[in-house]
């Protein structure tokens, strides 16, 4: 049984684990942005939130325990001195996780890993800012960009409409008509037989 143990295994050890978040964590202070298995991820946010919350703290003890766990001095001041800052007003939740897509080999839910960019709203600005408010998750933003898309197409659709009602409309006395071709090819074709 597993009373009172938190956090999943991912069928690996424990130097494992520890490996395998430390690279994750790294690439998210380096790129800000990652993306990865569903169950990773949500472990992945619990070592970055506290992580973050050191680089809060700022104390020469707090980069000791951050540099204990990132083993690296370049990622320990870009967390502090960076990453850290943005987020001096925020209680917590420092990551956002937004699922991506099912990875074609082995069907696994994939997830993107992202600091969180805004700061949080207030009632009376998030009542004025209401209207100019980005659409935040994936489907949103593929609606609008189709939309957007089937927009352009008609309005491309409409221009070309306008130009061909614009054109000029040829009389039909200067169009040959089928019988008239005919009626040539056939002399012609008399003519070389007579020739012969």
């Amino acid at each position: 049984m597993r009373h009172r143990v938190s956090g999943r295994r991912l069928g690996r050890g424990p130097s494992h684990q520890k490996a395998m978040f430390r690279s994750l964590a790294s690439s998210l202070i380096i790129h800000e942005h990652l993306e990865t298995t569903d169950a990773r991820a949500k472990e992945l946010r619990r070592v970055v939130d506290r992580l973050v919350t050191l680089g809060k703290k700022g104390s020469l003890h707090a980069r000791r325990q951050a540099f204990k766990f990132l083993n690296n001095h370049q990622l320990v001041q870009k967390l502090f001195d960076e990453i850290a800052p943005r987020f001096s007003d925020r209680p917590g939740g420092y990551t956002r996780l937004i699922k991506s897509r099912i990875r074609f080999v082995d069907q696994a839910p994939m997830t993107f890993v992202r600091f969180v960019s805004e700061e949080l709203p207030t009632s009376s600005v998030k009542e004025e800012s209401a209207d100019l408010v980005q659409p935040t998750t994936v489907e949103v933003q593929v609606k609008a960009a189709v939309e957007e898309e089937l927009e352009s197409a008609q309005a491309e659709t409409d221009a070309v409409d306008e130009t061909a009602a614009a054109e000029p409309v040829v009389a039909e006395s200067d169009v040959p008509s089928d019988a008239d071709v005919s009626d040539d090819s056939d002399e012609t074709a008399s003519e070389d037989k007579a020739e012969k």
